[in-house]
């Protein structure tokens, strides 16, 4: 296999000499001789390719085949987020307060409005602090409470794995967010025989950190960090071995963990930005439905199209998730659950040609290991959005990572035909690796494609090898005469 692999790496290095051009039947053979690697005996393939430019079917195998399309799943997502909300659709997080603010206290409750907003990191609280000064508020003589009513209160998607825990992958879900609903810890090795030095990016009191690490002579470095989510608590603990620091600057090793309950991770962080600024909160923070007749202080929003091009290129999962509440929100008011939103997807799917009954939406992301989705069913709906929204399909088009260039693709097909001309969402999961999206052909074709990759085992590099040297086939196809 590994022989087999280096070839492949080197018709990679090769392809843009090799073939500087090929019409259907060169592809449709290519591609077949590709398809009788050994690696296919145990491990399934689903391929469907169209030129959008010529209406026409390129190659087809198993397309109907049903296979889980990991984070191919937010391409279903992002469209349905883009036809159905609009690209200018606003994640509105609101703070409101109760009572009056008499010689700089505040008397009364302060409410944050959580409106699915993924993208709120622990800088844009400033624009909260910042409304807050100006009403001379130096005290809150009350409580500081989460309003996280829009949703009701399963934390996870369907299907999500119990041991897919602290992983990032894997955040708790809220209306309420910030920071990804994560935290990162960073290990610096201090004097042999002494424990690591251990920070956290942002720096709270909601997390505590558990040092178990030694800082030894040993080359080898093993540290490991996690949380305690069996107990479901943010206690973090940090072990291993760690070398001394070879330089001034130290070598830092990173890690990132998600954290329960964002919405009070959200509050606490808020809490301590207001103290940093002179501002004094007496009360307690908590969870609370947001009064009728509170008044408002702040907001902070951001756009959809913005959320969707980060959802894509860096494949992020709160995001997909939060956009697919948000559809809910839109079809059927609050609260709202994701099978509300799964719906709309049905909707989109349904729009777009497919039966219902024919695939599985079990969340937005991808994560579940329950999404059953084919390779047609894909370029059903990339067909869809192209033909039926160009406005709107531009948006799309330039929010998937582009081979060589950014996001998820950014270190693939570099030096070849394929670089800069594909724009496509991967999908990844133990077992699964997925590629589907656009490419520009030699003859300025637009090709739409979906190939979906599922059961094999430490194999997922030779899996996206397969999936670049189609792409950098489709990338020199040029129409036959």
């Amino acid at each position: 296999m590994l022989k087999k692999y280096l070839f492949l790496i080197v018709l990679l290095f090769l392809a843009p000499r090799i073939f500087p051009q090929i019409n259907k039947e060169q592809l449709r053979n290519e591609i077949d001789t590709l398809l009788r690697d050994d690696f296919f005996k145990s491990a399934n393939i689903a391929i469907e390719i169209y030129d959008l430019t010529a209406y026409d079917t390129l190659y087809k195998f198993n397309e109907k085949k049903l296979l889980n399309p990991a984070s191919n799943m937010k391409l279903l997502t992002s469209a349905a987020g883009l036809i159905f909300l609009g690209p200018r659709h606003n994640f509105f997080t609101s703070v409101r307060y109760t009572g009056d603010v008499i010689d700089h206290t505040l008397h009364g409750d302060v409410y944050v409005d959580g409106d699915f907003d993924p993208d709120i990191g622990t800088g844009d609280l400033y624009h909260f602090i910042n409304d807050f000064l100006k009403l001379g508020i130096e005290e809150i003589d009350g409580n500081l409470y989460a309003d996280i009513s829009k949703k009701d209160t399963i934390s996870w998607g369907w299907g999500w794995m119990w041991d897919d825990n602290p992983s990032t992958d894997a955040p708790y879900l809220s209306p309420l967010n910030i920071n990804s609903n994560a935290i990162d810890v960073y290990v610096l090795g201090t004097v042999q025989g002494e424990k690591a030095q251990i920070f956290t990016d942002p720096e709270t009191e909601y997390v505590r950190i558990i040092n178990n690490t030694i800082t030894s002579s040993l080359e080898e470095q093993n540290i490991y960090v996690t949380r305690d989510w069996q107990n479901r608590n943010n206690d973090i603990y940090v072990g291993g071995i760690i070398a001394p620091p070879v330089s001034a600057a130290g070598d830092t090793i990173k890690r990132s963990v998600n954290i329960y309950r964002p919405d009070l991770y959200f509050l606490t962080l808020l809490k301590e930005k207001l103290q940093e600024n002179g501002i004094t909160l007496k009360g307690k923070m908590g969870v609370l439905k947001n009064p009728s007749g509170s008044r408002w202080l702040s907001f902070f929003n951001h756009t959809y199209d913005n959320v969707m091009t980060y959802m894509n290129k860096v494949s992020d999962n709160l995001s997909a998730e939060m956009v697919l509440y948000t559809l809910a929100e839109s079809f059927n008011g609050v609260p709202v659950t994701a099978s509300e939103g799964l719906r709309v997807i049905d909707s989109l799917l349904t729009l777009s040609g497919v039966p219902r009954n024919t695939y599985l939406a079990a969340d937005g992301s991808g994560v579940s290991r329950y999404n059953l989705f084919s390779a047609d069913h894909i370029l059903s709906v990339l067909k869809y959005i192209y033909y039926n929204y160009q406005r709107l399909f531009e948006l799309y088009y330039n929010s998937l990572p582009i081979a060589g260039i950014d996001g998820t693709l950014r270190n693939r097909m570099q030096g070849t035909d394929a670089e800069g001309n594909v724009h496509a969402k991967t999908g990844t999961l133990r077992g699964v690796s997925c590629l589907s999206g656009y490419a520009k052909a030699k003859n300025n074709h637009l090709i739409a494609f979906s190939i979906l990759m599922q059961g094999f085992i430490y194999q997922t590099d030779y899996a996206r090898s397969i999936q670049d040297r189609i792409c950098i086939l489709i990338s020199n196809y040029i129409e036959s005469k």
